[in-house]
């Protein structure tokens, strides 16, 4: 069985956990999923194993071949006017709102991550353009991406700086008529390929005679084409792609290598205000890490259906109780991964699309949900992410041996799915920002609003009640050791981890309420509403357990590692 969009499930979280959208009626989702999905399964899916075994080509002339099929497909789906799924009508996009881009982006990476990563990072310079650029920059830029005539990219990292910016050595220095950059960037996502008319580069600079530190960093526009006289994008920018990474996963997609400015200075205009740089930047780099959580749960999909399929058709063993020649799906531990895989994938995508609509509050200026988003994106970023590793892990497992085997697939979804704790901020960098930055800079009020909410909605089940009541604990003993900052930092990935549990428990209630609602109802023996309940329940039983164990290090495993000795670790 193929990559199947998951339809169905999308739906039911955009209409039972979601509020009504003004703009959103079910004939719209319907209508709109739908032809996603079709894209997505007929034309993405073909291509994800393809791309994996025919890596893009770096050609003596520095230009970039995308694996066959990938150009045709990009060209279809941009002429759809899919990546402006989100962006404003003004600039020729869709003006959905921003849940149903999320909902998109879901099949896109499921179906072929690689392929998909190239939209992703021209939907965060849509973003960046958006809040940032003039209006000139705006009518500029704006159309050719969400047309997907041009395509963007992120530019941070460097040989010698990578979580740390403020190293960046790359330079920015005015001609009197343009900015010229020099220097070299390295882990490009689609920093050369040949699926749109021209690349658009946002890269980090400093500015001669700029302090050191991050405030001496501006963003700067360097196009891989300039205009030329006639208004046209043909003039080659002082810039090239000098190799292409050779990687453990997503190996379709090109990671270049950049150098900027080997001649007289790659040309470019200063977006925003000088050394602003880092704090443009970031705008990008929260919707990324928004994007790299819901990879996380998309690719979890893709390797949960493969497993079921496999575990439908495989034939080994005597399941217990089962006659001969039931496939492995009739073994107990076999059900008990399948559930475990569906159930945090379920959690995954409930978070990713509730998160959705709470940052298109957030973006039309309800500061309640701004501090929501905030709190919010390195859960969805990390813990989705780490989920990933097991979930694809499991699919492996599933298949036995031939999990191991890459002409099965399973594989190439753990394979695939490993950058997702590294890329976009590793997740002990979103660890610390959400113990640090999203938890006590405000004095745990934003941890503790989310607290009481969930209490009140799980009110009737004792086991979220339970871990419920345990955040609440583990939350007063973080505040009362805030000054013990390396102590506390000892154990940010197990508080962000039982967080992150703990949401998915509260929505996948929410979702088990709805669903034994329409039961009830009219609808039993909806087969999807019946796996719906049994997924939230196995969640419940099996994997709310795991929060314990996460805010029992919190509050009693710091100092076991803090006082550690180096040499002994």
């Amino acid at each position: 069985m193929p990559y199947k969009s998951p339809l169905q499930d999308t739906k039911f979280i955009l209409e039972n956990l979601l509020s009504p959208h003004k703009d959103l009626d079910t004939s719209t989702i319907d209508a709109v999923l739908s032809e996603a999905g079709k894209l997505a399964d007929n034309d993405l899916a073909p291509l994800n194993h393809f791309g994996d075994k025919n890596n893009p080509v770096l050609r003596q002339d520095n230009e970039v071949q995308t694996p066959e099929g990938f150009k045709t497909v990009f060209s279809k789906i941009a002429e759809g006017g899919w990546i402006g799924v989100a962006s404003e009508g003004e600039y020729d996009g869709m003006d959905l709102p921003g849940r149903m881009s999320a909902a998109i982006n879901e099949y896109w990476h499921g179906a072929n991550m690689s392929f998909a990563l190239c939209s992703l990072l021209t939907q965060g310079l849509i973003d960046a353009f958006t809040l940032v650029g003039t209006d000139e920059e705006k009518k500029t830029y704006l159309p050719k991406f969400n047309s997907g005539v041009w395509t963007g990219t992120m530019n941070l990292t460097e040989p010698q700086s990578g979580t740390d910016l403020a190293t960046i050595k790359t330079k920015a220095r005015f001609d009197g008529e343009d900015w010229r950059i020099q220097g070299q960037k390295i882990y490009i996502t689609y920093g050369e390929h040949d699926m749109s008319e021209n690349i658009i580069h946002l890269v980090l600079a400093r500015t001669e005679g700029a302090p050191e530190g991050i405030k001496g960093i501006s963003t700067f526009i360097i196009p891989k084409y300039l205009k030329d006289d006639n208004g046209n994008y043909t003039i080659r920018n002082d810039l090239k792609c000098i190799s292409i990474e050779h990687k453990m996963g997503i190996k379709a997609s090109p990671t270049a290598v950049m150098s900027y400015g080997e001649n007289e200075g790659a040309i470019g205009y200063m977006l925003g205000e000088e050394g602003r740089g880092i704090e443009y930047m970031f705008i990008m780099m929260n919707r990324a890490r928004f994007d790299v959580g819901l990879q996380g749960m998309a690719i979890s999909e893709a390797a949960r259906q493969k497993a079921l399929e496999y575990a439908n058709t495989r034939i080994q063993g005597i399941p217990i109780n089962k006659e001969k020649g039931t496939p492995i799906i009739g073994h107990g531990d076999v059900k008990r991964l399948l559930l475990c895989m569906r159930s945090l994938t379920e959690a995954m995508r409930a978070l990713i699309l509730v998160s959705a609509e709470i940052m298109e509050k957030a973006h039309s200026g309800n500061n309640e949900c701004k501090m929501k988003e905030g709190f919010l994106i390195p859960i969805i970023k990390g813990w989705s992410t780490e989920l990933a590793q097991e979930v694809t892990s499991n699919g492996v497992q599933i298949h036995g041996g031939m999990g191991f085997i890459e002409e099965t697939g399973a594989a190439q979804y753990m394979r695939d799915a490993r950058i997702l704790p590294i890329y976009e901020g590793t997740n002990a960098i979103q660890a610390n920002d959400f113990m640090f930055r999203k938890t006590l800079k405000d004095n745990g009020i934003t941890a503790q609003n989310f607290i009481k909410e969930m209490h009140s909605e799980c009110a009737d089940n004792k086991e979220m009640v339970d871990v419920i009541n345990l955040a609440s604990e583990t939350l007063n003993f973080i505040l009362e050791n805030r000054d013990d900052q390396e102590m506390l930092s000892c154990v940010s990935f197990d508080y962000l981890m039982g967080f992150g549990y703990l949401v998915g428990g509260w929505l996948m209630h929410k979702a088990n309420l709805k669903a034994q609602e329409k039961l009830s109802i009219n609808q039993k023996d909806d087969p999807f509403l019946k796996g719906k309940v049994l997924s939230s329940e196995f969640y419940d039983l099996h994997i709310l357990p795991r929060i314990q164990t996460h805010f029992r290090i919190v509050m009693k495993g710091a100092n076991i590692v803090k006082f550690s000795n180096d040499s002994l670790v």
